[in-house]
Order: C-alpha cells, then sequence, then structure tokens
C-alpha cells in the first residue's frame, strides 16, 4: 500500500542570469513510495532531490503537480501532513544553553505531546548525553540528536536527507543501524544520500535523478543488474555507483 504518492511534480525557479526566465528545478517527477519502505532518492548535487523532499515536506510550495502523505494532500493541507511526518535536515540549530532533555521536552510541547526524553532518547542511544548540550556532541551524535527531534510526534513518515554526510566510518554505521531500528518499528522513512554504500545498504529501492528528472527507478540489485552488469576488474557485477555513472554520466557531486 502506498503511503506516498506523488504526480507530475514540479518546481520552478528564476533562472540566476535571466530574471524573466525560469527553469525547472524538479521536473514532472511522479513517485510511489509503500508503507514501511526505505526509499533513496539520488543525483548529483542540483538534481533536485532536496528540493523534491521539501515539496512532500510542505516546506516549499509545489508549483505543479500534487503529493499525498497518507491520503493528505500536501498542496492544500500542509500543516495537516506536518503532524504525521518527522523531517531530519542536513543542518540543525539548537538552543546551545539548554540540554537533550529539555529540547526534547520544548519540542514535544510544539506538537503539544508529553514526551519522555529519556524514552526518546533512548530510542537513538543518547541516553547516556541526556544533560549534556548540543554543542558538546560529536558529529554522529548531533545526527543521532537530530533523528530524535524528528521523532516527538511518533511520525509514519521520517525524511532524512543526506544523514550521514561529514560522519567517520563508525558514525555512519551506527547510524545506518539506527534507520533499520525504526523501520523496522513500521515507520516509513524516505532518504537522500551521495554514499552508494548507505544506498544499497538501506534502500530496498532507489529513484535516481539527474536535472530534476527521475531518470531510473527499481530496486538496488535490479538496477545493478541493468545497468552495471559487468564493469570491470569485477568478478560478478558492478555496484550501484557505477549505475549512477552508466545514467548520468558524472559524479555525485559534480
Amino acid at each position: 500500500m502506498a503511503i506516498i504518492e506523488v504526480r507530475n511534480l514540479v518546481k520552478r525557479y528564476p533562472r540566476p542570469d535571466r530574471k524573466s526566465e525560469f527553469f525547472n528545478a524538479v521536473d514532472d517527477i511522479s513517485l510511489e513510495i509503500q508503507a514501511g519502505e526505505i526509499y533513496g532518492i539520488l543525483g548529483p548535487n542540483g538534481a533536485g532531490k532536496t528540493t523534491t523532499l521539501e515539496m512532500l515536506e510542505g516546506l516549499t510550495d509545489i508549483d505543479g503537480g500534487e503529493a499525498f502523505i497518507d491520503d493528505i494532500c500536501v498542496n492544500t493541507r500542509p500543516f495537516e501532513v506536518k503532524k504525521i511526518i518527522g523531517v531530519q535536515l542536513q543542518a540543525n540549530e539548537y538552543f546551545d544553553n539548554q540540554s537533550l532533555r529539555e529540547l526534547i521536552t520544548l519540542f514535544g510541547a510544539l506538537y503539544r505531546r508529553q514526551i519522555d526524553p529519556l524514552e526518546l532518547l533512548g530510542r537513538v542511544h543518547l541516553t547516556e548525553k541526556a544533560d549534556a548540550r548540543p554543542a558538546n556532541l560529536s558529529g554522529g551524535q548531533k545526527q543521532r540528536f537530530s533523528i530524535a527531534c524528528a521523532l516527538v510526534n511518533d511520525p509514519k513518515v521520517l525524511f532524512l536527507d543526506e544523514p550521514t554526510t561529514g560522519l567517520d566510518p563508525q558514525a555512519k554505521r551506527n547510524l545506518w543501524n539506527l534507520v533499520q531500528e525504526l523501520n523496522q518499528t513500521g515507520m516509513t522513512i524516505v532518504l537522500t544520500t551521495h554514499n552508494m554504500e548507505e544506498a544499497e545498504s538501506l534502500c530496498q529501492r532507489i529513484a535516481i535523478m539527474d536535472h530534476g528528472k527521475k531518470i531510473a527507478e527499481d530496486t538496488p540489485r535490479k538496477l545493478i543488474l541493468k545497468h552495471a552488469p559487468e564493469p570491470p576488474e569485477a568478478p560478478l557485477h558492478g555496484s550501484l555507483e557505477d549505475v549512477f555513472l552508466a545514467l548520468t554520466g558524472h559524479g555525485l557531486r559534480d
């Protein structure tokens, strides 16, 4: 059963060099994401990944098409959508004079929910940091705390925008484990990433975007077998990164 349905989604912006003209940062994207799925969106910088997420989250206006989350129309009822989603952004700012425990309580109050801070921090393995300030956390701990803040309203869908960017290998693996634990509770997770190993390890299905368009969508294994079955010096088949290079012709950060 689809929990997210996206039909012909469009986002337009003025061209930097010609303000009277527009370009489509997201160009006629359609998606159908199943309940309980970990779904990845890959693409180079400027492909439209983050803009797509921001429209689904109600953070950016939709210029064309429509989107539904749990049968709620994002176009017309964005505030209703925000009640059932959690959003972990690439960067976050907190009140640094407050502890994690206090911040979780504050975020809960914004949703008019009584939150047990220790229980929620325990879900992201930060119980021992309950009285620490955000500035005193490591990079991986900050990312996990950001996810904890996104969970205060017990969301049906969790959006993660490049959640492991800048993390060391151990912190990255810890966050992967957390994502899988959350998914095992039935939570639908939609993530963007530049990390091919991350996408291949976590995602049941993947959409690849380039120049605002969706150019491929399938399971990691099927994408690999279709687009990179016999890469050089590989004993069996290529990787998801080979799929990406074959489809877009350039690296993720080009």
